[in-house]
Protein backbone atom coordinates (compact mmCIF):
# COMPACT_ATOMS: atom_id res chain seq x y z
CA UNK A 1 0.00 0.00 0.00
CA UNK A 2 1.40 3.38 -1.04
CA UNK A 3 1.93 5.74 1.94
CA UNK A 4 0.38 9.23 1.85
CA UNK A 5 0.12 12.42 3.88
CA UNK A 6 -3.33 14.02 3.48
CA UNK A 7 -4.44 17.33 4.93
CA UNK A 8 -7.63 18.89 3.53
CA UNK A 9 -7.08 22.60 2.97
CA UNK A 10 -10.37 23.51 1.30
CA UNK A 11 -13.87 23.69 2.73
CA UNK A 12 -16.45 22.50 0.19
CA UNK A 13 -19.93 24.03 -0.02
CA UNK A 14 -22.19 22.23 -2.52
CA UNK A 15 -25.81 23.10 -3.36
CA UNK A 16 -27.90 24.46 -6.21
CA UNK A 17 -28.14 28.19 -5.57
CA UNK A 18 -25.04 28.19 -3.33
CA UNK A 19 -23.80 31.33 -5.12
CA UNK A 20 -26.27 33.27 -2.94
CA UNK A 21 -24.06 32.39 0.06
CA UNK A 22 -20.93 33.92 -1.45
CA UNK A 23 -21.14 37.13 0.60
CA UNK A 24 -21.76 35.24 3.83
CA UNK A 25 -18.84 32.87 3.21
CA UNK A 26 -16.53 35.71 2.22
CA UNK A 27 -17.38 37.54 5.45
CA UNK A 28 -16.53 34.42 7.46
CA UNK A 29 -13.03 34.65 5.97
CA UNK A 30 -12.85 38.39 6.77
CA UNK A 31 -12.97 39.55 3.16
CA UNK A 32 -13.34 43.35 2.92
CA UNK A 33 -11.76 44.37 -0.39
CA UNK A 34 -11.70 41.47 -2.81
CA UNK A 35 -10.49 40.88 -6.37
CA UNK A 36 -13.02 39.01 -8.52
CA UNK A 37 -11.25 37.16 -11.33
CA UNK A 38 -13.68 36.10 -14.06
CA UNK A 39 -13.33 36.05 -17.84
CA UNK A 40 -15.43 38.18 -20.19
CA UNK A 41 -17.73 35.28 -20.96
CA UNK A 42 -18.78 35.20 -17.31
CA UNK A 43 -19.59 38.91 -17.47
CA UNK A 44 -21.73 38.39 -20.59
CA UNK A 45 -23.52 35.35 -19.13
CA UNK A 46 -24.60 37.29 -16.04
CA UNK A 47 -22.68 35.07 -13.61
CA UNK A 48 -20.48 37.97 -12.51
CA UNK A 49 -23.62 39.89 -11.51
CA UNK A 50 -24.81 36.79 -9.61
CA UNK A 51 -21.58 36.88 -7.62
CA UNK A 52 -21.55 40.65 -7.11
CA UNK A 53 -25.04 40.80 -5.59
CA UNK A 54 -24.35 38.76 -2.40
CA UNK A 55 -20.88 40.29 -2.05
CA UNK A 56 -22.23 43.83 -2.11
CA UNK A 57 -25.07 42.85 0.20
CA UNK A 58 -22.39 41.73 2.67
CA UNK A 59 -20.66 45.10 2.35
CA UNK A 60 -17.61 43.77 0.52
CA UNK A 61 -15.83 46.03 -1.96
CA UNK A 62 -15.13 44.28 -5.26
CA UNK A 63 -12.63 45.02 -8.03
CA UNK A 64 -13.26 42.90 -11.13
CA UNK A 65 -10.45 41.67 -13.36
CA UNK A 66 -11.63 40.21 -16.68
CA UNK A 67 -8.79 40.77 -19.17
CA UNK A 68 -7.55 37.25 -19.82
CA UNK A 69 -8.29 34.37 -22.18
CA UNK A 70 -8.50 30.58 -22.17
CA UNK A 71 -5.18 29.11 -21.02
CA UNK A 72 -4.02 32.24 -19.15
CA UNK A 73 -0.39 33.11 -19.75
CA UNK A 74 2.28 34.94 -17.82
CA UNK A 75 1.49 38.31 -19.41
CA UNK A 76 -2.19 38.04 -18.46
CA UNK A 77 -1.32 37.16 -14.88
CA UNK A 78 1.07 40.11 -14.70
CA UNK A 79 -1.72 42.35 -16.04
CA UNK A 80 -3.92 41.07 -13.23
CA UNK A 81 -1.26 41.87 -10.67
CA UNK A 82 -0.89 45.40 -12.02
CA UNK A 83 -4.67 45.86 -11.97
CA UNK A 84 -5.03 44.57 -8.40
CA UNK A 85 -2.06 46.32 -6.77
CA UNK A 86 -3.62 49.83 -6.41
CA UNK A 87 -6.84 48.41 -4.93
CA UNK A 88 -5.15 47.19 -1.73
CA UNK A 89 -7.13 43.95 -1.84
CA UNK A 90 -7.18 41.50 1.05
CA UNK A 91 -8.67 38.48 -0.75
CA UNK A 92 -9.38 36.93 -4.16
CA UNK A 93 -12.37 35.13 -5.68
CA UNK A 94 -11.95 33.02 -8.81
CA UNK A 95 -15.21 32.61 -10.75
CA UNK A 96 -15.39 30.49 -13.89
CA UNK A 97 -13.61 27.57 -15.46
CA UNK A 98 -10.05 26.48 -14.89
CA UNK A 99 -8.74 29.59 -16.66
CA UNK A 100 -10.34 31.91 -14.09
CA UNK A 101 -9.32 29.79 -11.12
CA UNK A 102 -5.73 29.35 -12.30
CA UNK A 103 -5.42 33.04 -13.17
CA UNK A 104 -6.65 33.93 -9.67
CA UNK A 105 -3.97 31.71 -8.12
CA UNK A 106 -1.30 33.17 -10.39
CA UNK A 107 -2.20 36.75 -9.49
CA UNK A 108 -2.08 35.78 -5.83
CA UNK A 109 1.48 34.44 -6.17
CA UNK A 110 2.73 37.68 -7.73
CA UNK A 111 0.83 40.05 -5.44
CA UNK A 112 2.04 38.44 -2.25
CA UNK A 113 5.46 37.09 -3.15
CA UNK A 114 6.60 39.24 -6.07
CA UNK A 115 8.69 38.16 -9.03
CA UNK A 116 7.19 36.44 -12.06
CA UNK A 117 5.36 33.17 -12.63
CA UNK A 118 8.51 31.35 -13.75
CA UNK A 119 9.81 31.78 -10.21
CA UNK A 120 7.03 29.48 -8.93
CA UNK A 121 7.46 26.62 -11.39
CA UNK A 122 7.34 23.43 -9.37
CA UNK A 123 6.06 23.28 -5.82
CA UNK A 124 6.57 25.21 -2.58
CA UNK A 125 8.39 28.26 -3.97
CA UNK A 126 6.22 30.90 -2.23
CA UNK A 127 7.98 32.19 0.88
CA UNK A 128 5.22 34.53 2.10
CA UNK A 129 1.55 33.75 2.88
CA UNK A 130 -0.95 34.14 0.05
CA UNK A 131 -4.25 36.01 0.30
CA UNK A 132 -7.29 33.88 1.22
CA UNK A 133 -9.27 32.75 -1.82
CA UNK A 134 -12.67 31.33 -2.71
CA UNK A 135 -13.06 29.27 -5.89
CA UNK A 136 -16.42 29.19 -7.68
CA UNK A 137 -16.27 26.87 -10.72
CA UNK A 138 -18.84 27.36 -13.48
CA UNK A 139 -17.71 24.31 -15.47
CA UNK A 140 -17.22 20.67 -14.57
CA UNK A 141 -13.75 20.00 -15.88
CA UNK A 142 -10.38 21.02 -14.51
CA UNK A 143 -11.03 20.47 -10.81
CA UNK A 144 -8.75 23.46 -10.15
CA UNK A 145 -10.90 24.38 -7.15
CA UNK A 146 -9.56 21.24 -5.44
CA UNK A 147 -5.90 21.79 -6.26
CA UNK A 148 -2.97 23.84 -5.01
CA UNK A 149 -1.50 24.22 -8.51
CA UNK A 150 -1.98 26.96 -11.10
CA UNK A 151 -1.39 26.03 -14.75
CA UNK A 152 -0.03 29.13 -16.46
CA UNK A 153 1.37 29.24 -20.01
CA UNK A 154 4.64 30.99 -20.73
CA UNK A 155 3.66 33.91 -22.98
CA UNK A 156 6.83 33.46 -25.07
CA UNK A 157 7.16 29.69 -25.43
CA UNK A 158 3.45 28.84 -24.82
CA UNK A 159 4.58 25.94 -22.65
CA UNK A 160 2.29 25.27 -19.68
CA UNK A 161 3.93 25.69 -16.28
CA UNK A 162 2.59 23.95 -13.18
CA UNK A 163 3.13 26.34 -10.26
CA UNK A 164 2.05 24.87 -6.93
CA UNK A 165 2.13 25.60 -3.24
CA UNK A 166 0.07 24.42 -0.30
CA UNK A 167 -0.71 28.09 0.40
CA UNK A 168 -2.32 28.42 -3.05
CA UNK A 169 -5.27 26.16 -2.19
CA UNK A 170 -8.68 27.82 -2.07
CA UNK A 171 -9.99 28.26 1.46
CA UNK A 172 -13.50 27.51 0.18
CA UNK A 173 -14.72 25.79 -2.99
CA UNK A 174 -18.30 26.88 -3.65
CA UNK A 175 -19.96 24.33 -5.94
CA UNK A 176 -23.27 25.49 -7.43
CA UNK A 177 -24.35 23.17 -10.27
CA UNK A 178 -26.91 25.76 -11.45
CA UNK A 179 -23.98 27.88 -12.64
CA UNK A 180 -22.99 25.19 -15.16
CA UNK A 181 -26.31 25.10 -17.00
CA UNK A 182 -25.59 28.20 -19.13
CA UNK A 183 -22.38 26.85 -20.67
CA UNK A 184 -22.49 25.95 -24.38
CA UNK A 185 -22.73 22.29 -25.31
CA UNK A 186 -19.18 22.37 -26.66
CA UNK A 187 -17.85 23.49 -23.27
CA UNK A 188 -19.92 20.85 -21.47
CA UNK A 189 -18.37 18.25 -23.80
CA UNK A 190 -14.72 19.31 -23.61
CA UNK A 191 -14.64 20.20 -19.92
CA UNK A 192 -16.54 17.04 -19.01
CA UNK A 193 -14.10 14.86 -20.92
CA UNK A 194 -11.23 16.67 -19.19
CA UNK A 195 -12.67 15.54 -15.85
CA UNK A 196 -13.18 11.99 -17.16
CA UNK A 197 -9.53 11.86 -18.23
CA UNK A 198 -8.49 13.02 -14.77
CA UNK A 199 -10.43 10.20 -13.15
CA UNK A 200 -8.94 7.55 -15.44
CA UNK A 201 -5.35 8.80 -15.33
CA UNK A 202 -5.14 9.40 -11.60
CA UNK A 203 -6.37 5.88 -10.89
CA UNK A 204 -3.25 4.28 -12.37
CA UNK A 205 -0.33 6.66 -11.71
CA UNK A 206 2.77 5.59 -9.86
CA UNK A 207 1.85 8.05 -7.08
CA UNK A 208 -1.62 6.65 -6.50
CA UNK A 209 -2.59 5.67 -2.97
CA UNK A 210 -5.63 4.19 -1.26
CA UNK A 211 -6.88 7.73 -0.71
CA UNK A 212 -6.38 8.98 -4.27
CA UNK A 213 -7.96 5.80 -5.63
CA UNK A 214 -11.06 6.53 -3.56
CA UNK A 215 -11.40 9.95 -5.19
CA UNK A 216 -10.65 8.57 -8.67
CA UNK A 217 -13.23 5.81 -8.41
CA UNK A 218 -15.99 8.10 -7.16
CA UNK A 219 -15.13 10.68 -9.81
CA UNK A 220 -15.30 8.05 -12.56
CA UNK A 221 -18.59 6.65 -11.25
CA UNK A 222 -20.25 10.08 -11.27
CA UNK A 223 -18.74 11.36 -14.51
CA UNK A 224 -19.06 8.28 -16.69
CA UNK A 225 -22.73 7.76 -15.85
CA UNK A 226 -23.78 11.42 -16.21
CA UNK A 227 -21.68 12.78 -19.10
CA UNK A 228 -24.10 11.65 -21.81
CA UNK A 229 -27.08 12.78 -19.73
CA UNK A 230 -25.91 16.40 -19.41
CA UNK A 231 -25.20 16.49 -23.14
CA UNK A 232 -28.71 15.24 -23.93
CA UNK A 233 -30.49 17.06 -21.07
CA UNK A 234 -28.51 20.25 -20.42
CA UNK A 235 -30.94 21.54 -17.77
CA UNK A 236 -30.89 18.31 -15.73
CA UNK A 237 -29.70 19.76 -12.43
CA UNK A 238 -29.19 16.37 -10.77
CA UNK A 239 -26.82 15.27 -13.54
CA UNK A 240 -25.10 18.67 -13.54
CA UNK A 241 -24.50 18.29 -9.82
CA UNK A 242 -23.05 14.82 -10.29
CA UNK A 243 -20.68 16.14 -12.96
CA UNK A 244 -19.56 19.01 -10.75
CA UNK A 245 -18.90 16.73 -7.79
CA UNK A 246 -17.14 14.26 -10.09
CA UNK A 247 -14.93 17.04 -11.39
CA UNK A 248 -14.10 18.10 -7.83
CA UNK A 249 -13.28 14.55 -6.75
CA UNK A 250 -11.08 14.12 -9.84
CA UNK A 251 -9.29 17.32 -8.86
CA UNK A 252 -8.71 15.89 -5.40
CA UNK A 253 -7.31 12.76 -7.03
CA UNK A 254 -4.87 14.89 -9.07
CA UNK A 255 -3.76 16.69 -5.93
CA UNK A 256 -2.89 13.35 -4.36
CA UNK A 257 -1.66 11.23 -7.27
CA UNK A 258 -0.85 13.50 -10.28
CA UNK A 259 -1.52 12.62 -13.95
CA UNK A 260 0.13 10.59 -16.72
CA UNK A 261 0.97 10.17 -20.38
CA UNK A 262 -2.32 11.50 -21.75
CA UNK A 263 -1.70 14.97 -20.38
CA UNK A 264 1.96 14.75 -21.37
CA UNK A 265 0.89 14.14 -24.97
CA UNK A 266 -1.98 16.67 -24.90
CA UNK A 267 0.03 19.71 -23.83
CA UNK A 268 2.16 19.93 -27.01
CA UNK A 269 -1.03 19.84 -29.09
CA UNK A 270 -2.33 22.90 -27.23
CA UNK A 271 1.05 24.62 -27.55
CA UNK A 272 1.41 24.16 -31.32
CA UNK A 273 -2.15 23.95 -32.66
CA UNK A 274 -4.22 25.67 -29.94
CA UNK A 275 -6.17 22.42 -29.60
CA UNK A 276 -8.80 22.68 -26.87
CA UNK A 277 -7.48 20.70 -23.93
CA UNK A 278 -10.52 18.45 -23.52
CA UNK A 279 -10.61 17.71 -27.25
CA UNK A 280 -6.93 16.75 -27.19
CA UNK A 281 -7.55 14.39 -24.29
CA UNK A 282 -10.46 12.79 -26.15
CA UNK A 283 -8.15 12.00 -29.06
CA UNK A 284 -5.39 10.60 -26.89
CA UNK A 285 -6.84 8.91 -23.79
CA UNK A 286 -8.12 5.72 -25.53
CA UNK A 287 -4.67 5.22 -27.09
CA UNK A 288 -2.91 5.72 -23.75
CA UNK A 289 -5.28 3.23 -22.07
CA UNK A 290 -4.41 0.66 -24.73
CA UNK A 291 -0.69 1.44 -24.38
CA UNK A 292 -0.79 1.20 -20.57
CA UNK A 293 -3.10 -1.80 -20.53
CA UNK A 294 -0.47 -4.50 -20.29
CA UNK A 295 0.78 -2.89 -17.08
CA UNK A 296 -2.42 -1.77 -15.32
CA UNK A 297 -5.13 -3.90 -16.91
CA UNK A 298 -6.51 -4.93 -13.51
CA UNK A 299 -6.92 -1.30 -12.42
CA UNK A 300 -8.77 -0.54 -15.64
CA UNK A 301 -10.99 -3.54 -14.91
CA UNK A 302 -11.87 -1.92 -11.56
CA UNK A 303 -13.17 1.15 -13.42
CA UNK A 304 -15.17 -1.01 -15.81
CA UNK A 305 -16.95 -2.67 -12.90
CA UNK A 306 -18.18 0.81 -11.91
CA UNK A 307 -19.14 1.70 -15.46
CA UNK A 308 -22.67 2.06 -16.72
CA UNK A 309 -21.47 -0.05 -19.65
CA UNK A 310 -21.39 -2.90 -17.12
CA UNK A 311 -18.41 -4.58 -18.71
CA UNK A 312 -17.22 -7.68 -16.94
CA UNK A 313 -13.93 -8.35 -18.73
CA UNK A 314 -10.72 -8.69 -16.75
CA UNK A 315 -7.01 -8.57 -17.37
CA UNK A 316 -5.87 -7.86 -20.90
CA UNK A 317 -9.37 -7.47 -22.32
CA UNK A 318 -10.35 -4.78 -19.84
CA UNK A 319 -8.23 -2.03 -21.31
CA UNK A 320 -9.65 -2.50 -24.81
CA UNK A 321 -13.19 -2.39 -23.42
CA UNK A 322 -12.39 0.74 -21.42
CA UNK A 323 -10.77 2.39 -24.47
CA UNK A 324 -13.89 1.65 -26.51
CA UNK A 325 -16.11 3.14 -23.80
CA UNK A 326 -13.97 6.29 -23.76
CA UNK A 327 -14.28 6.55 -27.55
CA UNK A 328 -18.04 6.19 -27.16
CA UNK A 329 -18.12 9.04 -24.63
CA UNK A 330 -15.96 11.24 -26.86
CA UNK A 331 -18.30 10.59 -29.78
CA UNK A 332 -21.30 11.55 -27.65
CA UNK A 333 -19.64 14.91 -27.06
CA UNK A 334 -18.95 15.41 -30.75
CA UNK A 335 -15.22 15.46 -30.07
CA UNK A 336 -12.56 14.68 -32.67
CA UNK A 337 -11.53 11.08 -32.86
CA UNK A 338 -8.03 11.31 -34.37
CA UNK A 339 -5.05 13.60 -34.76
CA UNK A 340 -5.48 13.41 -38.53
CA UNK A 341 -8.99 14.85 -38.39
CA UNK A 342 -7.65 17.60 -36.09
CA UNK A 343 -5.27 18.73 -38.84
CA UNK A 344 -2.03 17.55 -37.24
CA UNK A 345 0.53 16.76 -39.97
CA UNK A 346 1.99 13.28 -39.64
CA UNK A 347 5.42 14.84 -40.18
CA UNK A 348 5.00 16.68 -36.83
CA UNK A 349 4.65 13.53 -34.72
CA UNK A 350 8.36 13.23 -33.93
CA UNK A 351 8.49 16.86 -32.79
CA UNK A 352 5.41 16.33 -30.61
CA UNK A 353 6.84 13.13 -29.12
CA UNK A 354 10.10 14.87 -28.29
CA UNK A 355 8.21 17.52 -26.34
CA UNK A 356 5.77 15.08 -24.73
CA UNK A 357 8.66 13.01 -23.38
CA UNK A 358 9.85 16.04 -21.36
CA UNK A 359 6.46 16.74 -19.72
CA UNK A 360 6.37 16.38 -15.94
CA UNK A 361 3.12 14.41 -15.84
CA UNK A 362 4.65 11.68 -17.97
CA UNK A 363 6.99 10.78 -15.11
CA UNK A 364 4.02 9.48 -13.11
CA UNK A 365 2.68 7.22 -15.87
CA UNK A 366 2.48 3.54 -14.80
CA UNK A 367 4.36 2.40 -17.91
CA UNK A 368 7.75 4.03 -18.48
CA UNK A 369 7.05 6.98 -20.76
CA UNK A 370 9.68 8.31 -23.13
CA UNK A 371 10.04 9.43 -26.76
CA UNK A 372 9.35 5.93 -28.09
CA UNK A 373 6.24 5.60 -25.93
CA UNK A 374 4.97 9.01 -26.99
CA UNK A 375 5.46 8.06 -30.65
CA UNK A 376 3.44 4.88 -30.13
CA UNK A 377 0.60 6.86 -28.53
CA UNK A 378 0.57 9.55 -31.23
CA UNK A 379 0.76 7.00 -34.06
CA UNK A 380 -2.11 5.01 -32.58
CA UNK A 381 -4.15 8.20 -32.13
CA UNK A 382 -3.39 9.32 -35.69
Amino acid sequence: MQPFDFQPRTRVVFAPGAIERLGELARELNFHRTLLVADRGLVDSGHVDEALAPLRLAGIEVAGFHEFEVNPDTSMVEAGRQFAAPHDIDSIIGLGGGSSLDCAKGINFLLTNGGEMRDYLGYGKAKQPLLPMIGVPTTSGTGSEAQSYALISDSQTHIKMACGDSKAAFRIALLDPALTISQPRSITATSGFDAIAHAVETYVTTRRSGLSEFFSREAWRLLESNYEIVLEQPTNLEARGAMQLGSYFAGMAIENSMLGATHACANPLTTHYSTVHGAALAMLLPSVVRWNGTVVGEQYADLLRLSSAQASSNGRGSFETLAQRLEQLAAAGGLRQSLRTAGVPQSDLEMLATEAATQWTGTFNPRKFDFAGAMEVYEQAY
